[in-house]
């Protein structure tokens, strides 16, 4: 990435990603400690969020929601957000963003333009099966200037995201890894097969988040350290230029 550009973990999905000057806020999820229900039917019953965010200043231009699910979008974001900000997300969630109070939401059907940066919204399949079909809809997000970077939100390995990275030949590719799961059918997350996928696919510098911070999130920063190679897996707070 440029020396303009870079991406900082805040914690699970939620990102600040610095574009050519512009800061975009992705999957905010402000909620304090314990203050959330475990995901339910899932093998670890603890309260969420399971970590303290980190004490960064969240200033941004613009938020980026891949799905309105509440470890991606939770009732502190609500509150917290400034209700003016241009917030880009997906058509069938517009409605419930304007009903939450925001002034200037930006559904992105295709494509759209913010500060001279192309934001292409990209598929998504959050699990496997009819499992998939009720977690549905969720997006990716690809962010095309000088460099190229593609968000691909909560999905697997499957063939729309080796299309995603056919079709814009990414710089960068942050995953949302952890291997979301419930006690029955497959992971609804990238677990290390997942990732390994996704490398073998693309040039691109991989970086790996959604990890230690969700109950249902069972793989591990250790874990999946373990079992790569030339991933990038931040810690909450770690800032990235690449």
């Amino acid at each position: 990435m440029s020396t303009n550009s870079s991406i900082r973990l805040i914690r699970h999905a939620t990102l600040l990603v610095t574009v050519e000057d512009t800061t975009y806020l992705v999957d905010p999820m402000l909620s304090a400690p314990g203050v959330n229900p475990p995901i339910q039917d899932t093998p670890n019953q603890r309260d969420n969020p399971l970590v303290p965010l980190p004490d960064i200043e969240l200033a941004y231009d613009a938020v980026v929601v891949t799905h309105r699910h509440t470890d991606h979008f939770d009732e502190a974001a609500k509150a917290e957000l400034d209700p003016n900000v241009p917030l880009f997300c997906q058509p069938a969630e517009k409605e419930a963003f304007v009903e939450d109070g925001f002034t200037d939401v930006r559904p992105i059907e295709d494509k759209t333009m913010f500060n001279g940066i192309t934001i292409h919204r990209t598929s998504g399949r959050h699990g496997h099966g009819e499992l998939a079909e009720q977690m549905a809809p969720v997006s990716g997000f690809v962010f095309e200037a000088d460099e190229t970077l593609y968000v691909a939100g909560d999905t697997i390995w499957y063939d729309a995201v080796e299309e995603t990275l056919e079709r814009f030949d990414p710089d960068i590719v942050v995953l949302n890894a952890g291997e979301a799961r419930f006690n029955h059918g497959k992971p609804i997350t990238m677990g290390v097969s997942d990732v390994a996928a996704v490398q073998a696919a693309t040039d691109a510098q991989i970086i790996a988040v959604h990890m230690e911070t969700i109950n249902h999130c069972l793989l591990t920063r250790d874990e999946l350290r373990a079992n790569t190679e030339n991933v990038h897996i931040p810690a909450d707070g770690e800032l990235l230029s690449l």
